[in-house]
């Protein structure tokens, strides 16, 4: 009969002979900055485009045009920056307001799905969102 080779995951710890040999715990501080010099914030940012302003899907562009919204420089920038904060707390899909209008935002594909203006607001319920950013 074979010798039974216990499991290194029931053993308590400290028990010899059944630690397996593993490399030296990383030494560092958790903020350290890896070697390629980029932190896992900033990656998590550029892979959610989170810097990047958000496209406008089919969809939303109509009803942008069929509710008169008009979307400038300053409006984009606070949407973009709602958009980030978002992405920054993990949400997926998200309702992000700016001054009178809602942007139901995909947060994961950086893409305003649609946009509602005050005056048609009262019809509306939000579904499948998971934050409301007020930017």
């Amino acid at each position: 009969m074979s010798a039974m080779v216990p499991n290194a995951a029931l053993v308590p710890p400290g028990v010899p002979g059944t630690q397996p040999a593993t490399a030296a715990p990383a030494q560092g501080s958790q903020n350290a900055v890896p070697a390629n010099g980029q932190s896992f914030a900033n990656v998590l940012a550029q892979s959610t485009g989170a810097t990047e302003p958000p496209r406008f899907s089919r969809h939303a562009l109509d009803r942008l045009q069929q509710r008169g919204i008009e979307v400038g420089g300053q409006t984009l920038e606070r949407l973009t920056g709602g958009v980030a904060r978002a992405a920054g707390k993990g949400s997926r899909d998200s309702v992000v307001f700016v001054d009178g209008t809602a942007f139901v935002v995909s947060v994961k594909n950086n893409t305003v799905i649609t946009a509602v203006g005050s005056e048609n607001m009262r019809e509306q319920v939000f579904t499948n969102i998971d934050s409301a950013v007020i930017a």
